[in-house]
């Protein structure tokens, strides 16, 4: 495995450890020693979603698992399977680094400030920040020197959110990758307010393209409001929900129960790998930067759908909810994403099923038999802790690790399995 130039964020350690065959031997069903989860883990039907994690871990398609589902009323089942670290059995208050899962928590951000009249989503990036100006569209490159161009349009806020702003990661467009490494440009990861700089892949409005356009959604919250985004989201966000094992920086009780992160090698078999968001960074990056629990998740996906309130507790209204979760893509439509990365394989969930992009989330413009509903949204993180929520069925779930490649075929059949298990219990 190459390593990946990432200002420090992530490398492979030198070292090969010794196989983690102990993820087979692993104590599994860490909901039965739980007693909150206890509650939900009773009865066969709930016992095969416990089966789907035990039998990855010992396949070795995962190197542990922690999942959860739920409605809005409640967590319905949780559990656990494998070893978080050496020695350290995973359980339900596992800390994750959620990476992209982030994503969603930037947009919701930006929401709050358009429920408050303080932000239009269709308002030019540059109107609020006069530095996006100076992003310039990579043309093509002429031997190793990049030719840019000035965009043919104006990048939204709108744009920022839905991944239609023009700006793509290096992991999925070969081009972006080969500036970054000819120009010496930081990567996003790096924490450098200079890495959000990177050039445009594509005129903003004109595709679909993952990217780091919600890092930019972060800084228009910022300087809307005036609080650093860190403390916005504490405030707004996670005080308000409970989630207080959602944050920016490990404290030192989430230290504790932070998972290791892998990677499996050639011979199929998982080792350690390093890779974090870094810690004190010059901007956090809505993008990546957050730390959470399966529990803490949960929550924020069961505020949505609540239609915007948890419990007692309203974050958004009904409205701003709808207008959120709507199809935001005007016309356009999502696209595989095609991996120049060995850290992750393409990524194209539900291939035959027409997908579009809300406010916050990947969305599925039809039913996938035996599986989510129209409507549904969902996302991931790169270390695989992925999430989707069904409003039409009233469901959540959450299903997360730290592993890579992101998006390997032996996760994502663990994936498919643990779905299809949660609407047969429906």
């Amino acid at each position: 495995m190459r390593q990946l130039r990432s200002g420090g964020a992530m490398r492979q350690r030198p070292e090969c450890p010794p196989d983690l065959d102990c993820c087979a031997s692993a104590v599994i069903g860490q909901a039965s020693r739980d007693k909150a989860a206890d509650r939900h883990t009773k009865g066969g039907t709930m016992s095969k979603l416990q089966a789907v994690l035990d039998e990855s871990v010992r396949a070795q398609d995962v190197p542990f698992a922690v999942a959860m589902l739920g409605d809005r009323n409640g967590i319905r089942w949780s559990g656990a399977a494998g070893q978080r670290s050496p020695g350290q059995a995973a359980s339900i208050d596992t800390v994750f680094r959620i990476f992209s899962m982030t994503k969603a928590v930037g947009s919701t951000a930006a929401m709050i400030l358009v429920e408050r009249g303080k932000l239009n989503p269709d308002t030019p990036v540059e109107d609020i920040l006069p530095e996006f100006a100076r992003i310039k569209v990579l043309d093509h490159f002429d031997g190793d020197k990049p030719v840019m161009r000035a965009p043919r349009t104006r990048a939204t806020v709108r744009n920022l959110a839905t991944h239609t702003s023009g700006l793509e990661y290096e992991f999925w467009n070969g081009d972006v990758a080969k500036y970054l490494t000819v120009t010496g440009h930081p990567t996003i990861l790096s924490g450098l307010k200079a890495a959000l700089f990177y050039p445009m892949a594509s005129d903003p409005g004109t595709r679909w393209a993952y990217g780091i356009g919600i890092d930019w959604l972060g800084q228009v919250v910022e300087k809307i409001d005036g609080r650093r985004i860190d403390r916005f989201c504490r405030e707004e966000i996670f005080e308000p929900l409970g989630m207080s094992d959602t944050a920016f920086e490990v404290s030192e009780p989430m230290q504790k129960r932070l998972a290791a992160a892998a990677i499996r090698g050639a011979d199929g078999a998982f080792a350690p790998f390093e890779i974090a968001p870094p810690s004190n960074p010059e901007f956090y990056g809505m993008g990546h930067g957050l730390y959470s629990t399966a529990p803490d998740y949960m929550k924020f996906l069961q505020m949505f759908l609540g239609r915007g309130q948890l419990g007692s507790r309203r974050l958004l209204s009904e409205a701003s909810v709808d207008w959120m979760l709507a199809d935001r893509l005007q016309g356009l439509n999502f696209r595989r994403m095609v991996s120049v990365s060995p850290l992750t394989a393409d990524c194209d969930p539900f291939p035959d099923t027409r997908r579009t992009h809300s406010f916050g989330f990947l969305r599925m413009e039809e039913d996938v038999p035996g599986m989510r509903s129209a409507g549904s949204q969902s996302w991931a993180g790169v270390l695989n802790s992925h999430y989707w929520f069904d409003p039409k069925k009233g469901v959540a779930a959450v299903i997360m690790t730290q592993s890579l490649p992101f998006v390997e075929p032996r996760f994502m059949d663990t994936y498919a399995k643990f779905e299809r298990e949660v609407y047969a219990t429906l």
